[in-house]
């Protein structure tokens, strides 16, 4: 575990002096996995085979001095929504229990162009839709700080293999908070971008409007050299944005003075745990020290967005979500009687109970003499929620607050009251909702679980979120903390 607390410069040093192969590291990997995954339950597919036959591939050209790729040699897993060609894609779900890609999402050819070495598929919440990992069709993940408790989702998988040590990095991926509030659950970094940074190409839909790949690292530098190496335009993603892309570890410079901090009342009022809002505030005060200054603001829209998300995000998923029918690809029901009677039966048995219910309310949000009430309305909300944000960032250059309102809770607390487990998401939604990046950096423990401090951003403006994050980590120690497996 210690190689992967290393800096990627110190990794990278190692590496180019000899004194560590990316064999070994690829054999650390597998080795963490295997003493640790019984309990933690972070993988759903491993990729031992390619994942070796790569390493040697590296291990030649690092010996013939070769040019080495930004993420050289460093062994990562991908969320099982992020497809990966010759590689199971299954999204936690056994309506794909049998789905081998053919081609691979653009993030994960990216990681490989990068020369990093995919590890294996980790576990999620099928298609992505949970909040605590629960709703994997497999088996529950686990937090590796207390395995009574849940790691988060839907990127539980992604966010436990980080801090179990299992893996150098991750790819997750973002709807409504599913980076940053495993991240805060999990002790490490997450880091959501603004939409359209990252191609979604690849990226297996659940809400097309807000869903976002990031990474999720052990620090905020690593943090920045992965987003280097993913974000850019897309051709094959329509909505990719068409932009320069800065060398986001030249923001890492440690300097926040001046900088402007927005602290929304609303994320530090009913509902937020007392000690979560004062690791916040004791945060505040670092910044304070180091030269920002803060203000409370207000976000008067924020009330609305769980129910402007559910909403919006159920009414995509009960689009994008039609493609599962048992005819293309996937898990096919045996002896229909006819073609309505196979989708019926392929539907049933493929997908979960949190699947349903919200491919359920997406229809009927989205179905005749509903869709003005609802799904339109919601649409406007979405707008307002944007402007608020608009607002505060005429004046403010960050927003800040908890990323979740509690620490981790514990498995089966919450699984069978859908409307709580939706409200752990009430400081991440708004952000989705509004298309703008944000990271969960480690600010404090409650109980012996993290605690996460959530930083927003102007959109596209990822250097200044992640050289308020670097400077914060900077000058803390939380950080540095680790589970004890």
């Amino acid at each position: 575990m210690a190689l992967f607390d290393l800096r990627l410069q110190d990794v990278h040093n190692k590496l180019n002096n000899k004194e560590l192969s990316v064999t070994e590291l690829v054999d650390a990997s597998y080795a963490r996995i295997k003493e640790t995954d019984e309990s933690i339950k972070a993988f759903l597919t491993l990729n031992e085979d390619g994942a070796r036959t790569e390493a040697r591939e590296l291990d030649n050209r690092l010996q013939q001095g070769g040019e080495k790729g930004l993420l050289f040699g460093l062994p990562a897993g991908i969320k099982d929504n992020i497809v990966t060609e010759g590689l199971l894609t299954t999204c936690a779900s056994q309506f794909l229990s049998n789905y081998n890609p053919i081609y691979s999402a653009t993030s994960a050819r990216k990681l490989k162009d990068a020369d990093a070495v995919t590890i294996g598929k980790l576990n999620m919440d099928e298609f992505a839709m949970g909040g605590s990992n629960e709703n994997s069709s497999y088996y529950p993940t686990r937090n590796p700080w207390n395995t009574d408790y849940v790691p988060g989702g839907s990127s539980g998988g992604s966010a436990a293999s980080v801090a179990a040590g299992q893996v150098y990095f991750s790819l997750g991926s973002d709807t409504g908070g599913s980076i940053r509030q495993p991240a805060a659950y999990c002790g490490i970094v997450g880091l959501k971008p603004t939409y359209g940074l990252v191609s979604r190409f690849g990226l297996v839909a659940f809400a097309s409007s807000l869903d976002q790949i990031g990474p999720l690292t052990k620090n905020v530098e690593d943090s920045a050299y992965v987003l280097q190496a993913i974000a850019g335009y897309d051709a094959s993603d329509s909505t990719s944005a068409n932009i320069d892309i800065p060398d986001y570890t030249a923001a890492l410079t440690g300097d926040v003075k001046g900088l402007r901090i927005g602290v929304p009342k609303e994320y530090l009022g009913a509902g937020i745990d007392p000690r979560v809002k004062e690791a916040v505030m004791n945060a505040l005060k670092v910044y304070e020290s180091l030269g920002a200054t803060w203000e409370e603001v207000s976000l008067p829209h924020t009330d609305y967005a769980i129910a402007t998300y559910y909403l919006l995000a159920s009414s995509e998923a009960s689009s994008n979500l039609a493609r599962f029918d048992g005819v293309r690809y996937g898990v096919r029901a045996d002896n229909p009687d006819n073609l309505i009677d196979l989708y019926r039966k392929s539907r049933s048995q493929g997908f979960g109970p949190e699947v349903k219910r919200r491919i359920m309310l997406g229809t009927y949000a989205l179905s005749s003499g509903y869709y003005d009430a609802y799904y339109l309305k919601a649409q406007k909300v979405r707008t307002l929620i944007k402007g608020d944000f608009d607002n505060i960032f005429k004046q403010y250059d960050l927003i800040i607050g908890p990323t979740a309102p509690t620490p981790a809770f514990r498995i089966g607390e919450q699984v069978g009251d859908p409307l709580t487990m939706y409200l752990n998401d009430i400081c991440t939604i708004p952000v989705s909702l509004a298309g703008i990046p944000a990271i969960s950096v480690p600010c404090g423990t409650a109980d012996g679980l993290p605690i996460g401090l959530q930083i927003i951003g102007k959109a596209f403006d990822e250097s200044t979120v992640l050289r308020a994050a670097h400077a914060f980590e900077a000058h803390t120690d939380h950080h540095k903390l680790r589970p004890q497996l």
